[in-house]
């Protein structure tokens, strides 16, 4: 279909990777199915805590990652205005930045090897004293030694944007096939509605934007993506609570990862991660460690309700990044954007566009060809 824009593409998966590109391949011309029993909501996507912090989340040995997710970023506020445009809905970008805190030595000299890796790569964040960040946050506790600060990092409201992106896909003309997949192959997607009973939906080109099923699709995916089990936390804030942190507060505490995310009216807290399969149950020491390492940080927590507790699976590959490219003739992969789905929204639709539609692919993107994993390079 390269070159041509009137085909149909059959898009699987409603979250905010499959919205985003059903959205995108709509206004490039493209007729497009998409296929979901029930579009943005449950799945990863529902679940996310909305970060676009690919600064704060870099890491010694993800450079390509580092580079896709720096790009994706820099795409956002486009992305956001025309995503409110087209909906006619607030899209929920926050763009007040991240403080990544440390509440003991330990985990303090984890900032300072990030601080590091990130001078070396040529980015630079900002490092100050438990004085002077809660001058800058003053919820956050006595326990915090230091930290950083990142002022480009972005964040959303997952639901209130994937609220945005299903209008937005409707005001373009995309077609809500609401069923689940079972198969898929060139030209075809095989479907098996709530009865039990099969179809299928014929197109020139599917994309194959699921989460962590995406490998039971197509064979080219088995083996290349698991699931890693998260568990997230909602809190309101209460008429005797403190108002929630501007920014998103993050950090280690003993070497596990918690996050803050602010909502209009409360906080997300997340996440945990176990290799686990494809169990979906919240369990008692999640939610344990996820409020304990939050107060540790922000004490006025505990005055909160707590409201949600739910686990979700992000679609992971051996090297965190993506795969965005050909899988076989007429099918495009993609999915794996472990837990960088909202961040990577807006360079993933690009990719697709340009996979579909034969446009030019974002430089950064060819790092997450799935011919990287062992497979060989399909071109169309």
């Amino acid at each position: 279909m390269s070159g041509q824009q009137d085909g149909i593409v059959a898009v699987v998966g409603g979250g905010v990777i499959g919205m985003s590109a059903a959205w995108r391949l709509a206004v490039a011309g493209c007729r497009v199915r998409l296929i979901d029993p029930d579009p943005g909501f449950g799945g990863a996507s529902w679940v996310a805590g909305g970060m676009l912090a690919p600064i704060a989340e870099a890491w010694p040995g993800e450079e390509p990652l580092l580079e896709l997710g720096a790009a994706s970023l820099h795409r956002w506020p486009d992305f956001a205005e025309r995503l409110g445009r087209d909906s006619g809905k607030p899209p929920g970008l926050r763009d007040e930045g991240t403080l990544v805190v440390a509440a003991d030595s330990a985990d303090r000299a984890e900032l300072d090897t990030l601080a590091d890796h990130l001078a070396s790569l040529g980015r630079t964040v900002t490092r100050h004293t438990s004085r002077r960040l809660r001058g800058l946050e003053p919820s956050l506790g006595p326990g915090v030694r230091g930290g950083l600060e990142v002022p480009g990092d972005l964040a959303v409201d997952n639901r209130i944007t994937l609220e945005a992106l299903r209008a937005a896909a409707e005001s373009a003309g995309v077609e809500f096939v609401r069923a689940a997949a079972r198969g898929v192959r060139s030209g075809v997607v095989e479907l098996a509605d709530s009865t039990g009973a099969d179809s299928a939906v014929h197109c020139d080109v599917v994309v194959i934007a699921t989460g962590a099923h995406a490998e039971e699709l197509h064979p080219a995916l088995r083996g290349a993506i698991r699931p890693v089990k998260g568990e997230i936390l909602r809190l309101r804030s209460r008429a005797t609570s403190i108002p929630p942190p501007r920014r998103t507060i993050r950090g280690p505490v003993h070497g596990r990862q918690v996050y803050l995310v602010p909502r209009a009216d409360g906080i997300v807290i997340g996440a945990t991660q176990y290799e686990a399969g494809f169990d979906t149950e919240v369990t008692v020491g999640g939610v344990r460690n996820l409020l304990a390492d939050a107060e540790r940080f922000v004490p006025g927590i505990a005055e909160y309700a707590l409201v949600e507790s739910t686990a979700g699976l992000r679609p992971s590959t051996e090297d965190n990044l993506p795969l965005l490219g050909w899988v076989a003739p007429g099918v495009v992969a993609a999915t794996g954007h472990h837990r960088n789905g909202f961040l990577l929204a807006p360079v993933t639709a690009e990719a697709v566009v340009g996979l579909v539609c034969g446009s030019a692919l974002p430089a950064e993107a060819k790092a997450a060809d799935p011919s990287r994993l062992g497979g060989q390079q399909c071109t169309s």
